[in-house]
């Protein structure tokens, strides 16, 4: 695991947000709506996750999903599988990313200490809104940290890889540099 690199590559992506934006840097701290960003991120990958709705007979995570290629290029090629759980928990690792950045975080942390220690993920869930909370009222690197090794263990419930979710994150975060580009 190399959040150097994730940092690196979240630091350019706020940068050009920033000179699309300019309104932002008006603002002295942009910390709350990151933080609301993510919370919305977190519903949408619950919902992908689907695994609270118990009122639901299709409880299954939503990991492969075949939609339409929005690459054109590729005409031979209309289809493609789509893990849209993955795709929406990298959407959180931005926000978090960037709200590391926005607090000046410098983590200094052993994965090989992070452990499983609850196997309800609805559980995870919860807690994590808890972190964020805890992180908007104490804005410290201790508390940054909790936040993300309740994420990384999430996402470990989830059944990710660290590959997978760099992969993931350094794809995404290509398409929101497109999305810059094209006036998102």
């Amino acid at each position: 695991m190399n959040l150097k690199k994730l940092f690196e590559a979240q630091r350019v992506l706020d940068e050009h947000i920033m000179n699309e934006h300019p309104e932002l840097h008006e603002s002295e701290s942009n910390l709350d709506w990151k933080l609301l960003a993510l919370q919305v991120e977190l519903g949408e990958c619950a919902n992908e996750w689907r695994g609270f709705k118990k009122w639901s007979n299709d409880q299954k995570p939503r990991t492969e999903v075949l939609t339409v290629n929005p690459d054109k290029t590729h005409k031979n090629k209309p289809w493609i599988m789509r893990n849209l759980l993955l795709e929406e928990y990298v959407d959180c690792l931005h926000f978090i990313l960037s709200i590391g950045l926005e607090l000046d975080v410098r983590p200094n942390l052993d994965w090989d200490d992070i452990c499983h220690y609850d196997d309800d993920i609805t559980n995870l869930f919860l807690d994590f809104n808890i972190k964020i909370q805890d992180l908007r009222h104490w804005e410290s690197d201790d508390s940054w940290i909790e936040l993300f090794e309740d994420f990384y263990i999430l996402g470990k419930m989830l059944g990710f890889t660290w590959d997978q979710i760099e992969q993931a994150y350094f794809e995404k975060n290509q398409i929101n540099h497109q999305r810059q580009n094209h006036g998102y």
